[in-house]
C-alpha cells in the first residue's frame, strides 16, 4: 500500500484498488476486502468482467459525452473529488492495476485537497510474460502506449509490448509507423486470463486487418526491422545537445527566434519557387536538394520552439506531433469516420470544425492580421467562399473593366482613393483564387523576373 505523501489525515480519502487483468478470480483478496469495507464505490468502466464486483457508479457515460479521452479522465477525476470531499471516504476501482497504464490514478496522486491511498493488484503485463514464456527484464522488453507508438517507441529496435491497442485505428497507426516492416511478425494477445483468452502470431500487414480489437489487446513485437522515428529521435537529442552546449543555442528564447523562423519560412518558399521553375533534369535535382535542405533548416526551428516549451513544463515535440495527428484526425470525418462528404462541400466543414474546435464566432478569426497583404485577402476570399458569402467573381465581371481599372489608377492618380485602389487588388486576388493561382507567389515570382531583368540591365550599361 502506497501511502499519499505527507497529506493530513482528515483530507478526504480515495482507496484506488485493481480489479486485475480478467475475470473476478484474479481480483486480490485485499481489493475484496476493501470493496466491502468502503460505503461509497465508483468503476471506473463497466467494461470490465470482474466491474460487477464493485457494485458501484460507473463513468461510462462520460466516455460517451465528452469529446477526448483526457477531457474524460478530467472529469473522473473531479467527479471523485467533489465524492470523497461529500462522502468523506470512498473507493474507485480500475481494470487492471492502478499503476499500470492508468492517467486518472497519476491525475488523482497529484491532488493536494485529497488523500489518495493507491493498492496494489494484478495487472496486464504479469499475464502477458507467461503467455508469451519471456522474462521481461532478461530480454529487456519495452512497454509503450498504442496512442502514442511513433513517438514513444522513437530509437527502439524492440522487444516492445505495446498496451492500449483498442481500435482499428490505433492498430493502423502502429502498423503505418514502420516505414519498410519486411518480414517482421507480432504477438497479439487479447483477454488474458478469460475464458475466451487468444494468442496468436500474424504479419505487420495484417495488424489491423486480422484482429478484431477490444479494451483487453495488446501487441508484442520481438523485434523491429528498423526504430521507429530514429531519425527524428536522433535530432531531438541534437537539438536538446545544441541547447545545453552552445552558447549562441543557449541565449535563444521563443522571441528572439521570431526572425529567424520567418527567413527560414521565406527560404522554404523561395526553394519551391524556384522548384516550379527548374527545367533541366540536373536543375531538378539540385533543385529538391535545395528544398529538403531549407525544410531541414525549418525543422530545427520547430524542434527548437518545442525544446524551450519542454524546459518550461508546457509540451514536448512528440506532443507537438500527436496534437496535429489527432486535430487532422477529428478534421477528417470522411477519412477516419463514416461520415460521406463532396470536395465542394470538404472547404465548409473544414471551417465548421475549426470553428467549434476553437470556439470562435466567425471565419474571419484567427487569420493572422500581420500575413503580406496578398495572402491575407486571398485566405479572406476563401473562408468567405467556404461559408457561402458572396465575393468578386471573374466568371460573371468584365475583365475589360479591370483593365480599365488599372488604366484609371495610372491615368488618373489624384483622382481615386486608396479605397478604389483596395477594389482592384481585391478583384485582382479574386481572379488568381479563380484560376487556382497563389497571388502572392505570382506577384513574387513576377517581381523576381522583372528583378533579373534589372540586373541584365546594369551589366550591360557597366
Amino acid at each position: 500500500m502506497n501511502a499519499s505523501k505527507g497529506l493530513p489525515r482528515e483530507l478526504p480519502r480515495i482507496d484506488i484498488v485493481g480489479l486485475g487483468p480478467a475475470g473476478p478470480d484474479l481480483v486480490t483478496a485485499g481489493t475484496l476486502r476493501l470493496i466491502d469495507e468502503v460505503v461509497v464505490r465508483f468503476v471506473r468502466t463497466t467494461r470490465h468482467p470482474a466491474a460487477p464486483l464493485v457494485a458501484g457508479q460507473s463513468f461510462d457515460h462520460h466516455y460517451e459525452t465528452l469529446p477526448t479521452f483526457e477531457a474524460v479522465y478530467d472529469q473522473i477525476v473531479e467527479d471523485l473529488v467533489a465524492a470523497a470531499t461529500e462522502h468523506t471516504r470512498i473507493l474507485y476501482a480500475v481494470p487492471g492495476s492502478p499503476r499500470v497504464a492508468e492517467h486518472t490514478v497519476d491525475l488523482l496522486a497529484a491532488r493536494t485537497d485529497v488523500q489518495v491511498v493507491v493498492h496494489g493488484a494484478l495487472s496486464f503485463l504479469d499475464l502477458s510474460w507467461v503467455a508469451l514464456d519471456v522474462d521481461p527484464i532478461e530480454s529487456g522488453v519495452r512497454v509503450v502506449d498504442g496512442h502514442r507508438f511513433a513517438s514513444e517507441a522513437a530509437g527502439q529496435a524492440g522487444p516492445l509490448l505495446i498496451a492500449q491497442c483498442h481500435s482499428l485505428q490505433v492498430l493502423s497507426d502502429i502498423k503505418l509507423a514502420i516505414d519498410d516492416p519486411g518480414g517482421t511478425r507480432a504477438v497479439v494477445l487479447q483477454r488474458l486470463g478469460a475464458p475466451d483468452e487468444q494468442v496468436f502470431e500474424i504479419d505487420w500487414a495484417d495488424l489491423d486487418r486480422a484482429v478484431e480489437p477490444d479494451h483487453l489487446t495488446s501487441v508484442y513485437v520481438p523485434e523491429l526491422p528498423a526504430p521507429v522515428g530514429l531519425a527524428f529521435a536522433r535530432f531531438d537529442v541534437l537539438v536538446k545537445r545544441l541547447r545545453q552546449d552552445c552558447p549562441w543555442d543557449a541565449e535563444q528564447t521563443h522571441a528572439s527566434l521570431r526572425r529567424y523562423l520567418l527567413e527560414e519560412s521565406y527560404e522554404t518558399l523561395e526553394a519551391l519557387d524556384l522548384l516550379d521553375q527548374a527545367e533541366a533534369d540536373d536543375q531538378v535535382e539540385q533543385r529538391f536538394g535545395d528544398l529538403q535542405e531549407e525544410l531541414g533548416d525549418l525543422l530545427y526551428q520547430i524542434f527548437f520552439h518545442a525544446v524551450l516549451a519542454t524546459e518550461q513544463g508546457w509540451f514536448d515535440v512528440a506532443d507537438v506531433a500527436g496534437g496535429i495527428h489527432d486535430k487532422l484526425v477529428d478534421r477528417h470525418p470522411h477519412v477516419f469516420g463514416d461520415e460521406v462528404t463532396t470536395l465542394e462541400e470538404l472547404p465548409a466543414q473544414w471551417e465548421a470544425s475549426k470553428l467549434a474546435e476553437k470556439g470562435r464566432g466567425s471565419v474571419m478569426d484567427g487569420i493572422p492580421a500581420a500575413l503580406p497583404a496578398l495572402l491575407f485577402a486571398t485566405k479572406v476570399q476563401k473562408k468567405a467562399v467556404a461559408i457561402g458569402h458572396a465575393v468578386p467573381d471573374p466568371a460573371k465581371q468584365d475583365l475589360g473593366k479591370l483593365a480599365a481599372d488599372a488604366r484609371a489608377v495610372a491615368d488618373q492618380p489624384n483622382a481615386l482613393t486608396e479605397a478604389n485602389v483596395g477594389d482592384l487588388l481585391f478583384a485582382v486576388v479574386a481572379l488568381a483564387r479563380s484560376l487556382g493561382i497563389d497571388a502572392e507567389s505570382a506577384l513574387r515570382q513576377h517581381a523576381g523576373r522583372f528583378a533579373d531583368q534589372v540586373r541584365a540591365a546594369e551589366s550591360l550599361e557597366s
